[in-house]
Order: C-alpha cells, then sequence, then structure tokens
C-alpha cells in the first residue's frame, strides 16, 4: 500500500482502519458521441479503453478523497489482470484480485452524449465479476478493517449473492459497519425491489440514486423514498446528482445536500465517486451530512472527467 498523500477535501485520519470494498472489476469501453445515435449506419464518436467496475472506481475515489488505507477483493479474468491491478495499485488500493481461469474480465460500453448532459447508457457483460463467490472470501480479509463496502452488482448473480451473505454475517459478528450501493436500477428492476431488500438485511449503509431509491419504494419523490428506506436501513443517502443528496434515518429526512456545480463531459461514475467520497468522510470521523457534502464535491469533480475513476495522485 502506497503511502503517498492523496489530494482531497478529507484529511487522512491515522489510525482509523481500514476500507474494505468488495465488487465489480471492468474494463470500460467510452465512446462519447454528440446528438442521437444513428441507426444502421456510422456515428462519429471519441472511444477509449479505461479501467473501471463500481466497486473499483469507489475504492479508487476513497482513496483519492483521503482514506488512509483502502482495499479491493474483486474477480478478472487473466487477460487484464496485470492492467487492473496495476492501474489500482497507482491510485492507493490494495487489490486482492482472484484470477478466474474460464471467463475474461468484465467490459462495459459506456455510450456518452457529448452534449450538455453527458448521459450515459451502459452494455454490460459483466464477465468474471459475478463469478465472485463466497469461496473467494475470507474471514481474514476484515483484520484491520474499520467499514466493509459491497458493490450492489453482487446482488445480481448467484455466486456473488452468496458472498454478500458470508461478507455481511462476518462484518455484523466483528461491529464492521457495511455500506451498500445498489448500483443498477436497470438490474435491480428484474431482481424486483422486495428481494433486493431481503438480501440487503443487516446493512448499516444504504446509498441510492434517486431512481433506484423510487424503485425500491414505488413513491415518486427521492426525499419520500429516502425516508421510507430508513425504516428499514439505519442510515440512508440518496444521490440525485445535481440535485445533490438526501440523507434520512429513522423515517425521517436528515439533511438535503445541494450539488455542487459542474460542466459534465461524462457522468460515468459520478455515482462511485459520491459514495467513495462519503465512506472515506465517515473515516475521518465526519458526520452522515458532512460525508454526503464531501460526496457531492467528488461526484462534481467526477463528471468534468472521462472515466469513472479521479486523476492519479501527482
Amino acid at each position: 500500500m502506497s503511502g503517498a498523500a492523496r489530494t482531497g477535501h478529507v484529511a487522512r485520519s491515522a489510525g482509523a482502519g481500514a476500507l474494505l470494498v468488495v465488487g465489480d472489476v471492468i474494463t470500460d469501453v467510452v465512446a462519447r458521441h454528440r446528438g442521437p445515435l444513428a441507426a444502421g449506419t456510422d456515428t462519429a464518436a471519441s472511444i477509449g479503453t479505461v479501467p473501471g467496475g463500481a466497486g473499483a472506481n469507489v475504492a479508487c475515489w476513497a482513496a483519492h478523497r483521503g482514506a488512509a488505507e483502502v482495499r479491493l477483493l474483486g474477480r478478472v479474468g487473466a487477460e487484464a489482470a496485470a492492467w487492473h491491478e496495476r492501474e489500482l495499485l497507482t491510485h492507493g488500493v490494495a487489490p486482492r484480485l482472484v484470477v478466474d481461469p474460464e471467463v475474461p474480465t468484465g467490459t462495459v460500453i459506456c455510450l456518452v452524449d457529448g452534449g450538455a448532459s453527458a448521459e450515459r447508457t451502459f452494455l454490460t457483460d459483466s464477465g468474471a465479476s459475478l463469478r465472485l463467490g463466497a469461496a473467494d472470501w475470507s474471514d481474514a480479509l476484515l483484520d484491520g478493517v474499520a467499514r466493509l463496502h459491497l458493490s450492489g452488482y453482487l446482488l445480481f448473480s448467484e455466486p456473488s449473492r452468496g458472498l454478500v451473505a458470508v461478507a455481511v454475517r462476518a462484518a455484523r459478528a466483528r461491529g464492521v459497519p457495511v455500506s451498500l450501493d445498489p448500483a443498477s436500477a436497470g438490474f435491480l428492476g428484474q431482481l424486483g425491489a422486495g428481494r433486493f431488500l431481503a438480501l440487503v438485511e443487516g446493512v448499516d449503509v444504504l446509498l441510492p440514486s434517486r431512481d433506484e431509491a423510487c424503485l425500491l419504494t414505488g413513491l415518486a419523490d427521492a426525499a419520500e423514498a429516502a425516508a421510507e428506506l430508513s425504516l428499514r436501513v439505519p442510515l440512508v443517502v440518496v444521490k440525485q446528482g445535481h440535485e445533490g443528496a438526501v440523507v434520512a434515518r429513522s423515517g425521517k429526512v436528515s439533511a438535503r445536500v445541494p450539488a455542487v456545480p459542474a460542466t459534465p463531459r461524462d457522468t460515468t461514475g459520478a455515482g462511485d465517486a459520491f459514495t467513495g467520497a462519503f465512506l472515506a468522510a465517515l473515516l475521518s470521523g465526519a458526520g452522515p451530512e458532512e460525508a454526503a457534502e464531501e460526496g457531492c464535491r467528488a461526484g462534481a469533480r467526477a463528471v468534468e472527467r472521462v472515466g469513472g475513476r479521479p486523476p492519479p495522485p501527482d
């Protein structure tokens, strides 16, 4: 683990304990185009390949925003294992990557509208990432860990659901708080709200997007959805992009945090940036509202970059 200092608003907190992130490590192919896609013919685009994955992005942003030690458990294919390990180490993340002997690393095609909204659409082949299972877990991974974060993508395959169950059980036995980001409204809709809520029982912090929160509750208003979810999960933070974030506890909204102005280039990974910075702030001793403010700052910085990762340290 590199001891190099990271930039960011959250000071490093020596001795606070590590953040362990468990989740997806993905190769992103980002295609930025202007205007609608032309069906059946060519659409001009700027295309690049960058490291991604919700779990890996969260880990990198947490390190970037001040977490003293960040670890990542993920599963990749042999063809890209060395590249992903190198990229994670560059960002100050200590990777434990399980190399899948049969399936390649997951790949996501990110179609990014080059217009003012910089909205993105994903075409996802999860590959090796959703083959991360209970056999890849060891309770020793929690040694020295102060917080465990789980990518919601883990809930969208049977092997990974098994991992979530054993990880949450082990964390609760040690008194380690657990956070989870639902990750994908599309996959969440296929899984079903009831099943999702049953699978996240025992989680301490839920970090859904507005669409995910509304999908989970059937409510149209993000604040109402946050309050409703906080009856089931102790702390809920709903990410609303350019509208900021809503923090709720015990069935009530406790804070509304404004967004930080930004000029979007690519919204890929903005929610991951929020989550990583939020968790880094909690590790430093910040309360949920201050942590959400850090999340909004990181999200604003993320949308002004292409790809889902922060800039590498100097």
